[in-house]
């Protein structure tokens, strides 16, 4: 065998492990989501605690009516909680708009906090510590500015954590409110039910762990306390925040009942800085609690480190490797001997894509559909390969920022109508 055949059969074993574990999780996912549909939600208590909604926004004059609309909406007694706008140094008529919407609802606990250049504009993480000062809630609950959470949302997460002292937050599910926008839309509304909350449920039932996602969320108050708020350099503050929970020995739990619906990326362009942005944040996680892998205080966070790492560093380099000498191979450049054995397993590969994903969103009503079929196997031949591309240059950017000392800049997903 040459030196090529050996380097392309670790590719191979590289990717067919994740492919492997990305399974059992989807299988253990699927069995998540049959039980919890037998389990009822935990009543809340008579003594209901008093909860803050947070809402950080820059220049969301777009959706910000829909979106606080949405949480005054909520089937939680009114008198019960607050709602707290950060609008993070906007330009735009979001201000306008607020003020109005405070108006409109005097009788309700809505609060808007403006920022500028001196204090703002610096990322959703020092946006939500600006909030959380003026807070007077003993649960917190946190929702993007391009949410339309269903009513009872709230009242589900702040019972779910209510009913467990061990748990530091709990997290509910985001679907795709614009998914027949574009064929972008299509494929996000698939990948969020297939990878990102089938992940979740299948980490949860095997490890009792999950990663909030940054938005539909609650946590206690408490906890934010203890480790001093969201952490400032983190783009990636909700799997950042998800570690120092687990590192202070609490959970989180996953409750896909409560749902909000968000606004996904329409053109490739925002999707592209959008995921750049999730790559270098999560580098950036990674890298930072590395020394905690071998740490016993670090054993609930563990699997998530490993497959992190397996995700972002083996799986990548695999995948460009394999994809490289495809395209050599192909051009008459280089020749590997196992070309057949890794066409085969190339096939079974896509085979086991298409079906695995398939199956998971039947767990979602009007989603198993043959165009949604087709979708799919579009999904494998060019979607996936964007992400390899996303996850590549995320890591470019995220090397150049710490040789040459630059600060991380927040990149502000754009809004559609």
């Amino acid at each position: 065998m040459q030196l090529l055949d050996y380097f392309m059969l670790v590719a191979i074993f590289v990717i067919w492990l994740i492919l492997l574990i990305n399974l059992i999780l989807t299988i253990a996912g699927y069995r998540y989501y049959i039980d919890e549909l037998k389990r009822p939600v935990p009543a809340l208590p008579e003594k209901l605690p008093f909860v803050s909604v947070m809402v950080p926004a820059h220049n969301e004059g777009i959706v910000i009516v829909k979106t606080v609309s949405a949480l005054l909406n909520f089937d939680y007694p009114h008198d019960r909680y607050e709602i707290i706008v950060i609008n993070d140094n906007s330009d735009d008529n979001s201000g306008e708009l607020l003020r109005q919407l405070q108006l409109a609802n005097p009788q309700r606990n809505l609060k808007v906090i403006s920022t500028d250049r001196t204090n703002g504009g610096k990322g959703k993480s020092n946006a939500l510590n600006i909030g959380f000062q003026a807070a007077r809630g003993s649960i917190l609950a946190i929702y993007d500015a391009d949410n339309t959470p269903e009513k009872q949302a709230l009242g589900i997460l702040v019972a779910e954590l209510l009913a467990d002292d061990q748990l530091g937050a709990v997290i509910g599910k985001f679907r795709t409110r614009n998914k027949n926008a574009t064929w972008l839309t299509h494929f996000i509304n698939i990948e969020t039910l297939s990878f990102q909350w089938m992940a979740q449920a299948g980490r949860s039932k095997l490890f009792k762990l999950c990663t909030i996602p940054g938005t539909n969320y609650v946590i206690r108050r408490a906890l934010i306390e203890k480790i001093g708020g969201w952490d400032v350099k983190a783009l990636a503050e909700d799997t950042e925040i998800s570690f120092r929970i687990y590192l202070e020995g609490q959970r989180i739990r996953f409750q896909p009942r409560a749902v909000t619906w968000e606004q996904e990326p329409q053109t490739l362009g925002v999707w592209f800085h959008q995921r750049t942005r999730w790559v270098k944040g999560n580098i950036y996680v990674i890298l930072k609690n590395l020394n905690l892998l071998f740490d016993r205080r670090a054993k609930r966070i563990r699997f998530d480190l490993l497959y992190f790492l397996s995700i972002y560093f083996l799986l990548m380099l695999s995948l460009i490797l394999s994809d490289s000498v495809f395209v050599l191979t192909v051009a008459g450049y280089t020749h590997v001997t196992l070309q057949g054995f890794s066409n085969l397993l190339w096939l079974l590969a896509i085979v086991l894509f298409i079906v695995s994903t398939f199956i998971t969103i039947t767990t979602e009503k009007g989603e198993m559909t043959f165009k949604n079929f087709v979708y799919i196997i579009l999904m494998y031949l060019t979607y996936s390969q964007m992400w390899l591309a996303v996850a590549f240059w995320g890591m470019i950017q995220y090397i150049r920022e710490r040789v040459f000392h630059q600060q991380a800049k927040w990149y502000k997903t754009k809004r559609f109508q």
